[in-house]
């Protein structure tokens, strides 16, 4: 478990972090700021084993983009992301193997070692909660980041015997515009076991 833990910080930390100012190739590019009115289409994703809702105008971000945005190894394995780069969603299917039953044990770890790493973090939630019929831990906060500050909406299931962490970030200048958005993506996420 604790080798689970290390290596899904390795992950989160720059998920988390990384959600700052928007790369260079990305931080002239056109394109809507708000998130409200933004409407939304089912992607599938991991070759079809995970559908959700995104902005239809959200692209795979680029490996040179998200070497840039999340400068650590260990980053996401995929991005979608707004035209200018400062909203995110990101996921990875780790090779951590985590069962149902210790996603309560996850979430408890996760909670403690995001409090530790961000003492000054604003948290607006942190639970368990059903979502598509599965449970995931949820972890909803807002963190310091180099030149802002980053709502972050963190989510974590047992997905095929692993940890799968799927994230949505955005800037806090567009929290307001964005969190409800951010919701509704989340919310959507469907898992088709193989």
């Amino acid at each position: 478990m604790r080798h689970t833990l290390l290596l899904a910080s390795l992950f989160l930390a720059p998920t988390l972090l990384g959600a700052g100012s928007p790369p260079p190739s990305l931080a002239s590019a056109p394109g809507s700021e708000t998130g409200p009115t933004q409407p939304l289409e089912g992607r599938e994703l991991l070759g079809g084993r995970l559908q959700l809702l995104v902005p239809t105008d959200f692209e795979t971000m680029t490996e040179e983009a998200m070497k840039a945005k999340y400068p650590a190894e260990q980053r996401p394995t995929l991005v979608l992301t707004n035209p200018r780069g400062t909203v995110n969603v990101a996921l990875n299917h780790t090779s951590n193997p985590l069962q149902p039953t210790q996603i309560s044990e996850v979430h408890q770890a996760m909670d403690g070692m995001f409090r530790n790493l961000y003492p000054t973090a604003t948290w607006h939630r942190s639970e368990l909660t059903t979502v598509g019929g599965r449970e995931f831990f949820v972890l909803d906060l807002m963190t310091p980041a180099v030149d802002t500050q980053i709502r972050n909406l963190l989510v974590g299931t047992s997905f095929e015997g692993r940890l799968l962490l799927v994230t949505f970030n955005c800037t806090r200048e567009l929290d307001a515009e964005w969190s409800e958005t951010g919701r509704r993506i989340i919310e959507s996420i469907e898992l088709r076991e193989p």
